[in-house]
């Protein structure tokens, strides 16, 4: 496949969904519920080679910006930086998700997910960044962000409905055994920001068989170290269909555990 030439300029709508990597930009819409005649551009690059020798996007450049891109307050180019390693995978080539979220019924804030291109072993580095409008400085302004790889089933989740909703919970896989997860919560603290409330080796173990995100395993664990539920109350559920319910070793089961399911 031959690289296409020139650059394409998106506006892209935030309606509180996320956008996949390979889906068309949606019709423009701008951020009035953030901040009356501001937008969020994005210009991508030609095709290019990721370093297995495939077609990759080209460089993606996010501009939040209330005059047409003339200046950007701020330019999103440093999601995936990490200056300690530079590296083909510190830029952005995949859009995954823009969207208002909310942090509590009065605080609205805006999410972006980028991901680099791929490794040879289909791992990508992403980024993900929260932003707040500062009036006062009249610019929009980062109150939170992450990197993670991708092919250990790492995530980092903005919590929109429930005990714990307006949170940023990451579920991201420890180094040594016995292999699980850090959980980490991050709440907004008075300043605006988000900050760390727990921190603790996940109950999930790596590759135990649960098909259930490790957030949603482990999701009774953090709400007890919260003190937000407690053993006996009804089980906090995941979005998706859980037909059986139960825990097993402090973690959330829907299904069957493996060893359960040849008898």
């Amino acid at each position: 496949m031959q690289a296409r030439l020139g650059t394409r300029l998106w506006l892209l709508a935030f309606a509180g969904f996320a956008l996949p990597a390979s889906a068309s930009p949606p019709s423009p819409v701008d951020l009035s519920e953030l901040a009356p005649g501001w937008r969020l551009l994005a210009s991508q690059g030609p095709d290019e080679e990721d370093p297995s020798g495939n077609t990759a996007p080209g460089t993606l450049h996010l501009c939040i910006t209330r005059d047409g891109g003339k200046s950007c307050h701020p330019a999103l180019d440093d999601l995936l930086d990490r200056p300690d390693q530079p590296s083909p995978f510190d830029q952005a080539h995949y859009l995954e998700a823009a969207r208002i979220v909310r942090a509590n019924p009065n605080r609205a804030l805006l999410w972006v997910q980028v991901a680099s291109v791929h490794a040879g072993n289909g791992d990508q580095w992403v980024g993900r960044m929260a932003l707040s409008y500062d009036r006062a400085a009249n610019r929009f302004v980062p109150v939170f962000r992450q990197q993670t790889g991708r092919n250990n089933n790492q995530e980092v989740r903005f919590v929109e409905r429930g005990r714990l909703r307006g949170a940023i919970i990451s579920a991201v896989p420890t180094s040594d055994a016995p292999f699980g997860f850090w959980i980490t919560v991050n709440r907004m603290d008075a300043s605006g920001r988000y900050a760390q409330v727990l921190r603790y080796r996940s109950a999930t173990h790596y590759g135990d068989g649960n098909p259930l995100a490790v957030i949603d395993s482990d999701m009774p664990e953090t709400l007890r170290r919260l003190k937000l539920w407690q053993p006996g109350e009804p089980l906090p559920l995941p979005d998706r269909a859980c037909p059986k319910p139960r825990l097993i070793a402090q973690t959330l089961w829907c299904t069957d555990p493996p060893a359960l399911k040849s008898h």
